[in-house]
């Protein structure tokens, strides 16, 4: 009972640290991760196959006879199986393992008992959260347990992820440095996934990164012996940013956990390209098309400061007076940057601090907030704040031109919109204009900004090889 009160003492966690505002450090919760973690079962099946035996692989003596009995099913299907999970999560543990083809998969297993454990959880929750309503009436967090009760049982439906991960690859593959590891059908079940095995490390691995020569923030010495920021600053995090404005702005899909051991990174096999590897989709977010045009619009508010817009559209999507705090938490920034305008200055210590200091005095309004607005937001709070966590790993926080970036999938998303809301050939090359021009606009932004950053570079690098002494 202690291990439940705590577990939604984790979903309270969550719902703060998805304001946006960093309440408890950098360490990101999963608003679906409850249920008691239990080791290896799964059901696969090439005909009728039942894989209980990864249940009892787990608890009979290691090397026994009875071990190698069970040892020898899994090479029925397999010529190699690594019995040693390479992670594990709540619901379920990963195996690397080799096909009598010679393929290399990933085998994802759903623990023993989730299915049955899962709604003991969320009547618990329930419970633990009219307590909690009865304690502090100015606390709302029923809206947790209405997301448990609609998200588990998709995530709990392993071919629903392999259907996810194959709709956003083929939605996505016009992103060359996005990889989504390919399913295989054939011995997949709704509590097994196979899936093609792809080699990483984690996006906030700096350590594997620097060892891989993956560029991420790296700082270089040129042949001067001058020290030079690498031209591809925040190369990861800038994909990523693509990644997920793609996803959010033009799509309506959203793939809602990507925490870092659902993002992997490496060099592309071929082409020697930092790749981004996005895995567990068992977690999705559709947008309805209204939705996602106000949260259009209302970036592109944000993103050039018409307050008027930010404060129109944060009332359509539900945050009615406290628009303010709906945009401090939108954009994890303070009310004066939002002002200002975000794409103008980057974050500084200060406001950093600020914001996790006055935080706790606005407890009672975050939660009215995140009861009234549409639960399509409540994943959006969550996905922007474990993506806030990786930049935060990184050390590369948002920049103006991953705002630009952002602005140029909501100029697209909206052109195609209005496109498609018309009948009249004149009006749609009118759209298609504006919206060449829009981004035509963006792109000589963004090249002012470049000039202006390579002229600022060169006068540092001058003064630093000024100051250091030249090698012989």
């Amino acid at each position: 009972m202690a291990r439940k009160a705590l577990k939604l003492a984790s979903w309270t966690g969550m719902a703060l640290a998805a304001s946006g505002f960093f309440l408890y450090s950098n360490k990101y919760l999963d608003p679906n991760d409850f249920g008691a973690v239990r080791v290896g079962r799964a059901v696969a099946t090439t005909a009728v196959i039942s894989y209980d035996y990864l249940t009892s692989l787990r608890s009979v003596p290691y090397g026994s006879e009875e071990y190698l009995q069970l040892l020898s099913k899994i090479h029925d299907l397999f010529m190699s199986f690594d019995d040693t999970p390479l992670g594990a999560a709540s619901l379920a543990q990963v195996h690397k393992a080799v096909l009598h083809d010679g393929r290399t998969v990933a085998v994802k297993v759903q623990h023993p008992k989730v299915q049955a454990q899962s709604s003991k959880d969320i009547l618990l929750m329930e419970v633990l959260v009219l307590a909690v309503k009865q304690l502090f009436p100015e606390f709302e967090f029923m809206w947790l347990v209405d997301e448990a009760k609609k998200n588990l049982p998709l995530e709990l439906d392993f071919l629903n992820e392999g259907r996810n991960a194959e709709r956003v690859a083929q939605m996505l593959k016009h992103i060359d440095f996005l990889k989504v590891p390919r399913i295989y059908w054939e011995l997949s079940t709704k509590r097994v996934l196979l899936m093609e095995f792809v080699d990483g490390g984690q996006v906030n691995d700096r350590d594997y990164m620097e060892k891989n020569k993956i560029d991420v923030n790296e700082v270089r010495l040129s042949s001067h012996g001058c020290c030079a920021r690498d031209a591809h600053r925040g190369q990861i995090s800038r994909h990523l940013g693509k990644i997920y404005s793609e996803m959010i702005f033009v799509n309506g899909f959203v793939h809602c956990d990507p925490h870092p051991g659902n993002v992997l990174v490496r060099k592309h096999p071929g082409t020697g390209r930092a790749e981004i590897v996005l895995l567990d989709h068992g977690l999705y977010q559709v947008l309805t098309e209204e939705f996602r045009l106000d949260y259009c619009h209302l970036w592109q508010s944000l993103i050039w400061t018409d307050m008027e817009r930010v404060k129109k559209y944060s009332q359509r999507l539900g945050a009615g007076d406290l628009y303010p705090l709906f945009a401090c938490m939108l954009t994890a920034r303070s009310w004066d940057s939002v002002n200002r305008g975000i794409s103008q200055a980057p974050v500084t210590a200060t406001e950093d601090s600020e914001i996790r200091n006055n935080a706790a005095n606005y407890l009672p309004e975050i939660s009215q907030l995140l009861n009234h607005v549409p639960r399509q937001m409540l994943l959006i709070f969550k996905t922007n704040d474990l993506l806030r966590g990786i930049e935060a790993a990184l050390g590369t926080r948002a920049s103006a031109s991953s705002f630009l970036n952002m602005s140029r999938c909501c100029i697209r998303a909206l052109a195609t919109h209005k496109k498609k809301s018309t009948c009249s050939s004149f009006r749609r090359a009118q759209i298609s204009f504006s919206e060449a021009f829009n981004l035509w606009q963006i792109n000589l932004h963004e090249l002012i900004l470049r000039v202006k950053g390579l002229k600022l570079a060169s006068w540092i690098l001058a003064f630093l090889c000024w100051l250091l002494p030249t090698p012989y």
